[in-house]
């Protein structure tokens, strides 16, 4: 069946409109189904969720009543069902031409029955919690502000130390007000001490391979939590996970405590990110996919077999119409549904390039023009898909991809023993300034296109990394884990009990050992680079996975953030917060284009084991006028040459402290660095020039059809090439320039995708010189070839 499908593709019908899925109102229930090549297709009730048991008995199985739907337009099934239906539940029954019958959820299901069952008819507006219409998403100015703190939701709660009444679940992410016995703050309340902006939580959709109605945190104490996972196994993309809810049977719970989580995040300042997998899906043949339009949905290669460049044994064919709409609604959902703050997208190489600008410039123009979105741009195996999202791609685009080369060069490789600049390999030093550089030599047009990380949920933790690539395994007692299990057997608990992640460490002077100095220097060189800067959840604790480098199914002893970390290791936390600190407070550190990095980053050494760079003239309009940030990966200290200034250099951080105020200062031409740290000095405050003007292009076309179309701009001084239009405005696109004050004329071109079409057939410019206004505004109406002119018109160009 296969072959045909592929060789029909062109062929089946596609649908347009935005209503697939359920429309519930208390008099009536539309539904409707894309299912084109279904002989015929019926809409099934039940009134059970399917998992065999009601409250009055316990062997009643509901059998469904079954409704005939009527085929429409777009190869789309539907029917009106009078009457109030909330409380039950349905499913779609398709009839093959072959004879084959297949029953199985909506795909665009937004509520389910445990264990995703059933696809349940809920009313939506009954799961805002209270305040919900005036929750705000926390305003992003920038890509490059953005710090983010990867985390698991059972991994926050799920240790005894958290003091977590609702532990492994959203909810408890709502609890404020929880101390250590030392008056650390806990849960919530320390994310926001800690100063990140964005939450990146791991897949927090319903995937399939964790039981919800399992026992879940209330096993017996002398057992072990195993039913877990970290989510890469979609089930129903538009629904929460209910083994985070607190009543998984109930569909409704889920969906508001989801809605609390991000409402107590943002009350916190606190952006949410949500970890997608459109890349594959868990099952195949019961996924949510296959059963209603067998193979559209799956790529295959050219022999008619499933192609599985996930790794997993399928992979989404993002390039066909219906999953590419599929996957634009689902996000368009979620960010307007649960007010949704970014995306990272798993597997991004197997999604075509065409799917992610699309969701780029669509998200933001039509819902947030703040969304963050990057991803991983690699692929899990080989994929007979040609425009693979791979790093490089997303040039000029307005998402992000995870620098895996700057990770490699601070650490060396992901599992094993290999050595990169921060763990004692020498010759990485070009690396580590390229990744500081934020990539713009390298495959990036500007550093918000890159996202800087050392480690992530899986391979090897960073503290767990640097004890295997000083050889203390060993000694610190690490079992050897395979499965979530010991390999060859035997006891987990008692040999993590007798392990010590911490051998040697001195809980009066944490920050004079040596895995800790090594820890503190990568993630340093992480906050100080210029990109958008990624944390894994508990580094700040000096967390540890006791080697367990792919822990997706271990036990909660191995995975979760054991709290009691934070009273050990306070100094360690203080050191994060205040280089986190650091960079929100500085744009010297956020810079936002090319141009801008070329004029304002000068490196000073590149060798030895150590990397100096220059940050000069108020760099990105920052206060100070000159920064200087040292790295020094030798054990021994080095002596480093500074450049020459009027007075003092002021220093902020060293192997002792991370902040904003001056703590020491030297008048001499050098400074000796610690081994193993880092240092950043500043030479004087000073009234900086502004940072940039802004023109602010509107863009009207007559046909109001802005997909697509882009402005390449130049001479800014800040960031040349592909400027999205990023909101609407009274039915005009509008697009925000950054260009250096002092520029007087500024070029562009509208266009269509790259280069598919030009508005216009000559180069266009607009005067910025203006009269000292910081927002220039140009109107730029499509007009007819023979009256297009090379010049905005000054009637519509205003400041």
């Amino acid at each position: 069946m296969s072959s045909n499908y592929i060789q029909a593709e062109q062929e089946i019908d596609t649908y347009q409109g935005n209503d697939l899925g359920l429309i519930y109102t208390a008099e009536c229930c539309v539904f409707k189904v894309w299912a084109p090549t279904a002989f015929t297709v019926s809409l099934v009730l039940y009134a059970t969720g399917g998992n065999g048991l009601t409250p009055q008995t316990t062997d009643y199985k509901d059998s469904g009543k079954i409704l005939s739907m009527e085929r429409t337009e777009g190869g789309v099934w539907t029917i009106q069902v009078p009457g109030n239906l909330k409380g039950k539940y349905y499913m779609y029954r398709a009839v093959f031409a072959d004879g084959s019958i297949n029953e199985a959820a909506d795909p665009y299901a937004t509520a389910v029955s445990a264990n995703g069952t059933r696809t349940a008819i809920v009313d939506l507006s009954e799961t805002h919690p209270d305040g919900w219409e005036n929750d705000a998403s926390p305003v992003l100015p920038h890509p490059a502000d953005a710090v983010i703190y990867e985390l698991h939701v059972r991994d926050f709660s799920s240790d005894p130390s958290s003091g977590l009444t609702y532990k492994g679940k959203f909810k408890a992410f709502t609890e404020t007000g929880l101390r250590d016995e030392a008056g650390h703050l806990l849960g919530i309340d320390h994310l926001a001490e800690l100063g990140i902006t964005h939450v990146h939580l791991l897949p927090v959709f319903d995937y399939q391979t964790v039981d919800e109605l399992g026992k879940a945190g209330e096993e017996p104490a002398s057992s072990i939590f195993t039913d877990y996972n970290w989510g890469y196994d979609p089930q129903h993309y538009n629904v929460p996970e209910g083994s985070y809810s607190t009543d998984p049977a109930n569909p409704l719970t889920r969906i508001r405590e989801f809605k609390e989580m991000v409402q107590a995040l943002h009350s916190r300042g606190i952006s949410v990110i949500m970890d997608v997998v459109y890349n594959h899906t868990y099952g195949f043949q019961k996924g949510p996919f296959q059963p209603l339009v067998p193979d559209y949905y799956y790529r295959h290669d050219q022999s008619g077999r499933l192609s599985n460049g996930s790794g997993v044994g399928n992979e989404l064919a993002t390039e066909r119409p219906m999953v590419r709409k599929y996957i634009k609604d689902s996000l368009s959902y979620w960010a307007k549904e649960y007010h949704i703050d970014g995306f990272r997208f798993d597997l991004m190489g197997l999604m075509d390039s065409v799917t992610m600008r699309e969701i780029t410039e669509e998200l933001r123009l039509e819902i947030n023009p703040g969304l963050l979105l990057y991803g991983e741009p690699w692929t899990g195996g080989d994929s007979p898909l040609a425009a693979k999202t791979l790093k490089g791609v997303q040039r000029g685009k307005g998402y992000a991809v995870f620098n895996d080369n700057f990770r490699a060069a601070i650490k060396g490789d992901s599992d094993g023993w290999g050595k990169g600049f921060v763990t004692g390999e020498y010759g990485k030093e070009g690396a580590i300034a390229s990744g500081v550089s934020g990539a713009i030599h390298e495959f990036t047009d500007a550093p918000t296109e890159t996202v800087n990380y050392v480690t992530a949920h899986d391979n090897l933790n960073l503290w767990d990394k640097i004890l295997a690539t000083r050889g203390l395994r060993g000694e610190a007692g690490l079992p050897e884990l395979e499965g979530g299990k010991l390999r060859g057997g035997g006891d987990l608990k008692a040999a993590l009990e007798q392990a010590n992640p911490y051998v040697g460490v001195d809980p009066e002077n944490v920050l004079d050992h040596e895995t800790v100095r090594r820890s503190l220097l990568a993630n340093g060189i992480i906050l100080t680079s210029q990109g958008i800067p990624f944390l894994h959840a508990g580094d700040e604790l000096l967390r540890s996975k006791y080697g367990d480098h792919n822990s997706y199914r271990s036990p909660d002893c191995i995975n979760a953030i054991r709290w009691e970390n934070k009273s050990k290791f306070i100094a360690v936390f203080q050191y994060y917060k205040g280089l986190i600190e650091l960079r929100r407070t500085h744009p010297a550190f956020r810079l936002h284009g090319r141009q801008e990095i070329e004029r304002s980053l000068e490196f000073l050494r590149c060798d030895g084991g150590v990397v100096a760079y220059r940050l000069k003239d108020h760099a990105g309009g920052d206060t100070w006028n000159n920064i200087v940030v040292i790295y020094n990966a030798n054990m021994e200290p080095v002596t480093q040459c500074l450049p020459e200034t009027s007075g003092c250099w002021n220093i902020i951080v060293d192997h002792t402290h991370a902040g904003l105020e001056a703590f020491r200062q030297t008048e001499n031409g050098s400074v000796e660095v610690a081994g193993l740290s880092m240092m950043v000095l500043y030479d004087k405050y000073g009234e900086p020039e502004p940072r940039s003007k802004i023109v602010e292009v509107h863009y009207d076309r007559p046909d109001g059809d802005y997909r697509g179309w882009n402005l390449w701009v130049w001479g800014t001084g800040i960031q040349d090439g592909q400027q999205d239009f990023q909101h609407m405005e009274e039915g005009h696109a509008v697009a925000r320039i950054e260009v250096l004050p002092g520029t007087s004329t500024i070029g562009y071109i509208l266009r269509l995708n790259d280069w598919e079409e030009k508005d216009g057939t000559a180069d266009r410019f607009i005067d910025c010189s203006g009269s000292g206004e910081q927002v220039i505004k140009v109107t730029v109406r499509e007009r007819s070839p023979e009256h297009r002119t090379g010049l905005a018109d000054p009637l519509h160009q205003t400041s």
